[in-house]
């Protein structure tokens, strides 16, 4: 196992040298990179340092979330930089004497400074610098002719602002990677300003962004002559000090063997290093320049953790994954000298612990070794980073348990068959069920177990982990199924066959919800119950053993389409039909069976006013029992042609019959929505829906299917209407929805107060009426991929979608609608949805790019400035559900500094996300 360590002499001095070098470095207008003092007074090899005898500290002026946090407390920590009164000054340039002196550091050099006799007067150095400068030029990091030949006149070198390019090469250099920066001179740096890089220096960028040591600024741009900043220099060494192993002595790089909230120790080169965790301790992972917590440190991943003073100032996350080896077996027995051995895969194995090996039970608690049972299966995971490959923790995971209690159930596992049950103490223990198993519910037997709820009060019996025996005796909730065979409504009693065949007898609560597939807001009128075909039904019972809910889950009805009325008598209330066949039946109606008719409020008496001969009907009935009665008042179907000759339309229906339906007069009246129709409107393969007169003898009218997707504006509930902006023509325009059946996303029913203002819904049409609605479902991301059949979205709460792409996808940017995904790219935030027809339809959101102002918090208004004079788009709204993040961590407003680059995006004119840059 290796490990960095650094060798860092220090040498005392007295300490009004000490004070006087400080107050020199201050008064050079910024806080030096380094940590001597400036000043003639410094003997050669000097290295003083104030931080070297006070624990690790943070800087007041870098905020949790700076992009460059990661690199200024690392290279703070290693003791390669410092701040200045508590403060790091992120923003303030760096001259070329400050950066040599961090490169020396950052080499791990200091043990070679001479007394800086030897550098050249031209060069203008500052005192301090001297040595370092003077071994920069030693070791080749700088070339005496040709930073001479940069100056301008009467220029020093050493305050000289260093320039990100010559930074870039200064830190290839010391690298040891000079001349492979040389062969890649020729080539291009990728970068948009290439050709302002020096010629000389390209080579040298060029191979810092293919180390990933830089990416640039903003626009692809590399500002080679841009004087580099404390932050950026800390970021340009901390990314380069991934490519060179210095070996600095307060580093440690080893595998978590002991965490605690105030100690951190490593297992280091065959040796344990301890470290204090407090307060200034920060935590960061190698892939991500954000700050993690102390609780994301896990026992056994690789870390660095580097030494201030006994405490870890700067602790990273090498390697997240556990070096250990799982082992599951059966355990036959504990030998002396702490040896288990266990039976895995038919081959025995055995393991030696130790006092510092855990080992836990069934429920996660401790529990000494003595305790292991045989039989029992249990996991074991040993270390894989010595070669001694010790046990370090023994779980037991299954042991054969035989006892009886009480308790409440935790979870019930149907298809696994097992059943976990919390004792008073919340210890939760899983048992197996099996065909043995005696399920009761106050002394009644249950039949299967998806009749028990969680937290049910019960009283249990096990034999060698399998349950013998459990009784609820007191339940919050439960479901059973069978078939209903009677309801009186006025004792409020239910009738029903349970699902081993017996009936039993319920009471319904107060208020019992019912579901009846395909009815909006059903009531009991709508249930069946028939001794030979009732509703199979599900039914909740709550702790009294009172029916709360009613679910209807299937029908065993028949079904007689097309029969024509022979006679109907109102006083005994029966219908005589023939069917297509011509063979008689003959039904009873009563006040349950339903009926339908043209009218927006059908009812028996107006149904039997109509039973008039010849009619024709749809029924379904069980028995000689009629449960509906349908006047045949229109046929469905697909529009396949029309004999204006013979005033005849041919529709297919979906059972594919083809009807031939006479229409009178000119044409039929003809229905579209949002427009006037007439007969040449409609063409083959158009569905419609042909409406026939009261006798059923011609079409009235005919009304063509059709739908349009719409943002809801308002919804009056008390008209069961609603208003909303057409998708298509951006029009707004109203309809009824009484008569139409309402889902939401997910196809669920809903409520009309269900929907809200702002939601988009695709609603099918008849003619000029609404049938049904359906709110679409939003996905609003930035994309994250696109090839020829997928789009992926990574979504506001960080979820990955994919969307199939058809030839019929459509995408919105702006005012412009192009068909395919051809202008789409992993830079675009969206809003995906799908159209009336089915389509997928992605909206590019409008991006605006600003710097940060100030927050309303109370007025929900974020101002940013402005771009020009001119622009007046710099208040925005901030909505509840405005996703505010930087990278994949969601943020506030209230976080933003003046100055911050932030993106919005718009979908129209809402403000949905806000990025920080």
């Amino acid at each position: 196992m290796s490990s960095f360590k650094r060798s860092y002499r220090r040498n005392s001095k007295k300490a009004v040298s000490a004070m006087l070098a400080a107050t020199i470095s201050l008064s050079a207008g910024g806080a030096v990179l380094a940590d001597e003092p400036a000043g003639s007074s410094a003997k050669a090899g000097s290295n003083i340092s104030n931080s070297a005898s006070t624990a690790f500290t943070l800087f007041s002026d870098v905020q949790s979330g700076f992009w460059a946090e990661k690199y200024i407390y690392k290279l703070a920590a290693q003791g390669i930089i410092v701040g200045d009164a508590g403060k790091f000054r992120p923003s303030d340039s760096v001259t070329q004497q400050e950066a040599i002196t961090m490169a020396i550091r950052f080499m791990n050099l200091s043990g070679e400074l001479g007394n800086g006799d030897t550098v050249p007067e031209d060069l203008q150095i500052s005192g301090y610098a001297k040595p370092y400068v003077e071994l920069a030029i030693k070791k080749n990091l700088i070339d005496r002719e040709e930073e001479l030949a940069s100056l301008k006149a009467n220029e020093s070198w050493g305050q000289k602002k260093a320039s990100r390019e010559w930074v870039a090469k200064i830190l290839i250099r010391a690298l040891d990677k000079d001349e492979e920066a040389k062969a890649l001179g020729a080539g291009a740096t990728g970068f948009a300003d290439h050709n302002k890089i020096s010629a000389n220096v390209r080579g040298y960028v060029r191979l810092a962004a293919q180390l990933d040591i830089t990416k640039g600024i903003e626009g692809n741009k590399f500002d080679p002559q841009g004087n580099v900043t404390r932050a950026q220099i800390a970021t340009f060494f901390g990314k380069g000090g991934e490519h060179l192993n210095a070996n600095y002595s307060n580093v440690y790089e080893g595998i978590v063997t002991e965490l605690t909230d105030s100690k951190l120790t490593l297992y280091v080169d065959n040796q344990l290093k301890s470290f204090i965790l407090d307060n200034r301790s920060v935590y960061f992972n190698k892939d991500s320049q954000l700050k993690i917590s102390k609780s994301e440190l896990k026992p056994y991943t690789k870390v660095m953790a580097i030494d201030k003073v006994g405490s870890a100032a700067y602790v990273e996350v090498i390697d997240a994954k556990q070096q250990l080896e799982t082992t599951e077996g059966t355990l036959l027995r504990i030998l002396n000298g702490n040896r288990i051995v266990m039976l895995v895969n038919n081959d025995l194995v055995e393991y030696t612990f130790d006092d510092t090996t855990a080992f836990l039970d069934q429920n996660g608690k401790k529990m000494a070794a003595s305790s292991l049972t045989p039989e029992s299966t249990i996991i074991v995971q040993r270390e894989t980073y010595t070669t001694e490959m010790k046990p370090v923790l023994v779980q037991v995971k299954a042991a054969l348990v035989s006892k009886s209690g009480t308790g409440t159930i935790d979870a019930v596992d149907v298809t696994g068959k097992k059943i976990s049950i919390r004792d008073a103490s919340g210890t939760v223990e899983t048992f197996a069920v099996d065909d043995r198993t005696i399920l009761l519910y106050q002394s009644q037997k249950l039949n299967n177990l998806s009749e028990l709820r969680e937290n049910s009060s019960i009283k249990y019996t096990v034999n060698n982990s399998v349950l013998d025996s459990l009784e609820v005796t007191q339940s919050v909730e439960r479901t059973v199924t069978g078939t209903l065979l009677g309801l009186d409504q006025n004792g409020r009693l239910i009738t029903f066959s349970n699902a081993s065949g017996y009936p039993e007898v319920k009471l319904l609560a107060d208020k019992t919800d019912i579901i009846v597939g395909g009815i909006a807001d059903a009531t009991l009128d709508d249930l069946i119950a028939d001794l030979n075909g009732g509703d199979k039904i599900e039914l909740t019972l709550d702790a009294e053993e009172r029916v709360t809910k009613i679910v209807v889950q299937g029908r065993q009805t028949e079904q007689l389409n097309a029969a024509k009325v022979v006679n109907y008598d109102s006083k005994s209330k029966t219908l005589t039909v023939l069917d297509g066949n011509e063979k008689p039946h003959v039904f009873v109606l009563d006040d349950k069976t339903k009926v339908d008719y043209n009218s927006n409020q059908p009812n028996l008496a107006g149904m039997e006013s109509i039973l008039n001969k010849d009619r024709k009907i749809n029924l379904s009935y069980i028995g000689s029992r009629a449960l509906s009665v349908q006047m045949i008042y229109k046929y469905e179907g697909t529009f396949v042609s029309v004999n204006t000759s013979e005033k005849k339309i041919t529709l297919l229906t979906s059972d594919n019959k083809t009807v031939t339906l006479p229409y009178q007069g000119t044409a039929p009246t003809i229905e579209l929505y949002g427009k006037r129709a007439t007969l040449s409107d409609i063409k083959v393969g158009d569905l419609v829906v042909a409406m026939l007169s009261a006798n059923q003898d011609a079409v009235q009218t005919l009304a063509l299917k059709s739908s349009a997707q719409f943002v809801v504006s308002s919804v009056e509930t008390s008209y069961s209407r609603i208003r909303a902006v057409n998708g298509n023509n951006g029009l707004t325009e109203s309809f009824y929805v009484d008569q139409a059946t309402l889902t939401d996303e997910n196809g669920n029913l809903i409520k009309l107060s269900n929907i809200q203002k702002g939601q988009t819904i695709n609603v099918a049409f008849n003619g000029h009426k609404a049938v049904s609605l359906q709110v679409v479902k939003l996905t609003m991301g930035s994309v994250q991929n696109i090839d020829a059949s997928t789009l992926t979205v990574k979504t506001f709460n960080g979820a990955i979608e994919s969307f199939p792409l058809t030839s019929s996808v459509k995408v919105m940017r702006g005012t412009s609608v192009t068909a395919g995904i051809g202008g789409l790219t992993t830079a675009d935030h969206v809003e995906v949805r799908k159209d009336s027809d089915g389509n997928l339809v992605v909206k590019v959101l409008t991006s605006l790019e600003r710097k940060f102002s100030r927050y309303d918090a109370n007025a929900r208004e974020l101002v940013v400035k402005r771009a020009t004079i001119a622009d007046d788009k710099y208040r925005f709204f901030v909505n509840a559900d405005t996703y505010v993040h930087q990278g994949d961590t969601t943020i506030s407003v209230q976080s933003f500094k003046v100055d911050d680059k932030i993106v919005l995006y718009f979908n129209g004119d809402r403000l949905v996300e806000i990025e920080k840059q």
